[in-house]
């Protein structure tokens, strides 16, 4: 039988949430001691109460926060709004306002334990030159049981659904996990002549083959039988959510085995945290918090996308071996054609290594020559990709004029 360990987890933040709101509230009454008086004492009291406040996770999307972007030498405001919606996601779309014509993209994000809101920075550099909407996906524990399923098939579906309201010839991109079923949608679009079938297919550290160079999530994915992810890692939401009883791989458990890869950083970053508070270094510390913030507001995944992503991907391998099914059909890669296809790997990723990406190249033999293109970035690891200095300088400039060219 299930364990109901995310049940308890939830009856435990819910009995402790009293401590974590006072704490809270005598901070705010703290900030109003004036300055002088035993502030190393305050400082320290500060820092406490500060921790104390934040021991715990959200569950709830943050803010996008993109209220502007700069398009050539102009500053154009950006009006969200949901273009489409399931019960299980948004199209989500950052509207510019009085902004030229762009080329339309839709940003797949990936379904891992994280809101789409951790590629905001990868929306802002975007939207400079690209009509942007994201996959914005909806926390399962927040969706009522009689909505139904929602598999590794039904993840795909709503890729060919959200391409289909962007109209002809949308560009796409896939972030990591999603690439599976964006180069499956662009397939089965392409096979079907479908009019919203993608000019452009950028995958950017996805696992299309796990196979080369097998990382540590690799091994760990394969070192067990698919039972043992359900019975040890599939647990009910607890009951007093709107999705009570759904079946779900929880967003805590996921985030335990993100932070116990790299504990060691954790811990110091949150006692570097402590000292910024308690020496008053208010923007040291707030760049800490900011950070946090977003790695601690969880999503839980669907327990069918999670078993099926495990089983299919990174245990049985199915779309390069060429058996990968959508709907009952055959995923038929080679019948991507009349489009542009762009890989994008980092030297230094440790959740997908060189080669996995690329692998797409090769399953990919309908796409031109003279329309494929493969970066591999020097000196970045997974997040690298599609973030940070080296994403805005050096990876975005070629995925623009790949977009444009192929426009």
């Amino acid at each position: 039988m299930m364990s109901m360990y995310y049940q308890a987890f939830q009856n435990h933040m819910d009995l402790t949430a009293p401590w974590r709101a006072g704490a809270s509230s005598a901070l705010k009454f703290l900030h109003l001691v004036p300055q002088g008086l035993s502030d190393q004492v305050v400082g320290r009291l500060s820092a406490a109460l500060e921790l104390i406040s934040r021991a715990t996770l959200t569950y709830d999307r943050p803010a996008y926060g993109i209220d502007s972007v700069m398009v050539g030498n102009r500053e154009i405001g950006i009006t969200e709004e949901i273009a489409y919606a399931t019960p299980f996601g948004s199209l989500l779309h950052f509207k510019k306002d009085g902004a030229p014509e762009q080329p339309r993209m839709l940003l797949v994000a990936p379904m891992s334990g994280h809101f789409a809101t951790l590629l905001r920075g990868t929306v802002k550099t975007l939207l400079q030159d690209h009509d942007v909407y994201i996959t914005d996906w909806h926390n399962p524990r927040d969706i009522p049981r009689k909505e139904g399923r929602f598999g590794l098939d039904d993840y795909t579906e709503h890729l060919i659904d959200f391409l289909g309201q962007l109209g002809p010839r949308p560009h796409m991109v896939a972030i990591c996990q999603p690439s599976v079923s964006a180069l499956a949608a662009a397939a089965i679009m392409c096979e079907d002549n479908h009019p919203s079938r993608p000019a452009t297919l950028t995958l950017m550290a996805g696992p299309i083959d796990t196979r080369i160079q097998p990382t540590r999530v690799n091994e760990f994915a394969k070192s067990r039988p698919i039972d043992w992810f359900e019975q040890n890692l599939i647990n009910y939401v607890p009951v007093q959510c709107r999705g009570a009883l759904r079946k779900v791989y929880p967003g805590f458990v996921q985030l335990t085995a993100f932070v116990s890869m790299n504990l060691e950083r954790h811990i110091k970053q949150h006692m570097d945290l402590a000292n910024h508070i308690a020496k008053g270094e208010k923007e040291k510390a707030a760049s800490i918090k900011t950070f946090y913030d977003e790695y601690f507001a969880v999503m839980d995944l669907p327990a069918e996308f999670y078993i099926e992503t495990v089983r299919d991907v990174f245990q049985e391998h199915l779309l390069p071996q060429g058996k990968l099914m959508h709907r009952g059909r055959p995923v038929n890669t080679k019948a991507v054609s009349r489009m542009g296809l762009m890989t994008v790997e980092g030297e230094k990723d440790d959740i997908c290594s060189i080669g996995q990406t690329l692998a797409a190249q090769d399953l990919c033999t309908g796409v031109r020559a003279y329309r494929r293109v493969h970066h591999m970035q020097a000196g970045v690891g997974h997040y690298g990709v599609f973030s940070g200095k080296r994403w805005n300088n050096e990876i975005y400039p070629l995925l623009r004029d790949f977009v444009h060219v192929n426009s």
